[in-house]
């Protein structure tokens, strides 16, 4: 147990206990792998680091040896891993001051960032480029997706009886462990169990494609196991075929989110319609657009301002 922990036990030590005693079996798996990725570079940067030994400026040092290969997002996720475990270590007399205090986050420059997500225009290009047979095919799910901004899990664990046709709706309650070996998870969040409005050309086309399939297993998902990279392919073929920029299937979901600002949607509805935990979440990711959007109100405000006699 961690009360075992001596001073002068190594700091990687101690964090691999932490992380299995108070995370294992509390967060989802993705959240969990990176705690253990952190592990890992723990062992890697500071491999006789001891308990005793961590002042503010051990601790600033491994930071900035990570910071080296890794951007500053990145870094500053790595220091939240560890904060927690450090600040326990504190609490239990492990170690004698918080040596995360004033820290500084550096990292690499960030890399150009790709196009994430397609404007109207190209998103309506791409759609007409889809092969939407009469059978579920993974054209459907690109469909699906950019009609309704769920991420790739959601979709995946979809099934016949998450569609209210009557209401328009769709439920999300549920994701898709396709990293691991299959079967429905819980969602990402509270939050993110949720209903989504679907307009009624997508009630007709899926009341038909799933009227003779079983209810409560999964629409997209067969015998094989399901790679995030062979739908991403598939999206790439057609946003080539199509002539617009190349972009995932959770671009389509940030291109989902940017269309609905674009036409004036409210920030709050678009962080419920993504099940976001809040709008903070919204805000931060789409910032660039938030602050367009903010350009056009004052250009607006110039205009009915000038109109008054």
């Amino acid at each position: 147990m961690l009360d075992q922990v001596k001073n002068t036990d190594l700091f990687a030590d101690y964090y691999a206990q932490w992380v299995h005693v108070y995370k294992e079996g509390a967060i989802r798996k993705v959240t969990l792998d990176k705690y253990l990725m952190t592990q890992t570079w723990l062992y890697k940067l500071v491999p006789e680091l001891k308990m005793c030994d961590m002042t503010r400026i051990a601790y600033q040092q491994l930071l900035n040896d990570y910071a080296e290969c890794h951007e500053r997002q990145t870094t500053m996720d790595f220091h939240h891993q560890l904060k927690g475990a450090i600040l326990d270590a504190v609490d239990e007399g492990l170690i004698d001051r918080d040596p995360t205090r004033k820290v500084i986050i550096k990292g690499k420059t960030p890399a150009e960032k790709k196009i994430k997500y397609l404007n109207q225009f190209e998103l309506h290009t791409l759609l007409l480029n889809l092969n939407l047979d009469n059978e579920i095919n993974w054209d459907w799910f690109i469909l699906l997706v950019a009609k309704t901004g769920m991420r790739f899990s959601e979709a995946l664990a979809l099934t016949p009886k998450d569609f209210d046709f009557s209401h328009q709706s769709l439920s999300i309650s549920k994701t898709w462990d396709y990293k691991g070996k299959g079967g429905f998870l819980p969602t990402k969040n509270k939050s993110s169990v949720r209903k989504i409005q679907i307009d009624w050309q997508t009630v007709v086309q899926f009341s038909e494609l799933v009227k003779n399939l079983p209810q409560d297993k999964p629409i997209f998902v067969t015998k094989e196991r399901v790679y995030n990279s062979t739908v991403n392919d598939i999206l790439e073929r057609h946003c080539n075929a199509a002539g617009v920029p190349v972009i995932s299937v959770h671009g389509l979901r940030h291109t989902h989110a940017s269309i609905l600002l674009f036409a004036g949607v409210s920030v709050g509805s678009v962080a419920r319609r993504l099940g976001h935990a809040s709008m903070t979440t919204t805000q931060k990711t789409y910032l660039h657009i938030i602050h367009e959007l903010e350009n056009q109100d004052v250009d607006l405000v110039m205009r009915s301002l000038s109109s008054l006699s």
